[in-house]
């Protein structure tokens, strides 16, 4: 297990299908244990906050996916002790692979509409407030293949503007 410190550092990954359906899972654990929430989880040491969303997303659902922008960040400090921080991704699923539900972590995975989720009570907060704000004009596209300079020794590196 990797220990995290005091600065949290998550990302979340949002697909949404062609029908407009969004693809949720519910967790075993956490604050979030029976809810439906995104799929998500945190960033290892020597990746990148995309690298991490897409890898989750992976183990968590066996989707293959790519990233189309950033939507939100969410900011919090926990007990007056930890800082917890995650970034949420818009990403698009590469192909119609089928759902693959990693057991150890998740009840369930389920592409639900946004008014199914508004509905359910076993829905996250996080995905409410979500829905209520989300419009495709409000997202960071990825930039790739910048250096920002030789002195910085960066092996992975992209802008969100």
């Amino acid at each position: 297990m990797v220990k995290r410190g005091k600065v949290w550092l998550a990302v979340a990954g949002l697909i949404i299908d062609e029908n407009g359906k969004w693809l949720v899972v519910k967790k075993k654990y956490s604050g979030l244990k029976g809810m439906w929430s995104l799929p998500a989880g945190f960033v290892n040491p020597g990746e990148s906050v995309d690298e991490a969303v897409v890898r989750e997303v992976k183990e968590e659902t066996g989707l293959h996916t790519t990233i189309k922008g950033i939507i939100g960040v969410r900011s919090g400090v926990i007990q007056h002790d930890i800082s917890d921080n995650m970034m949420i991704f818009l990403l698009e699923n590469k192909e119609t692979s089928s759902i693959v539900i990693e057991e150890k972590e998740l009840w369930d995975v389920g592409w639900k509409s946004p008014q199914e989720l508004l509905k359910d009570d076993k829905t996250s907060v996080m995905v409410h407030e979500m829905i209520k704000r989300l419009s495709s004009q409000n997202r960071l596209n990825m930039i790739e293949g910048i250096n920002p300079g030789d002195q910085f020794a960066y092996t992975h590196y992209n802008l969100f503007l």
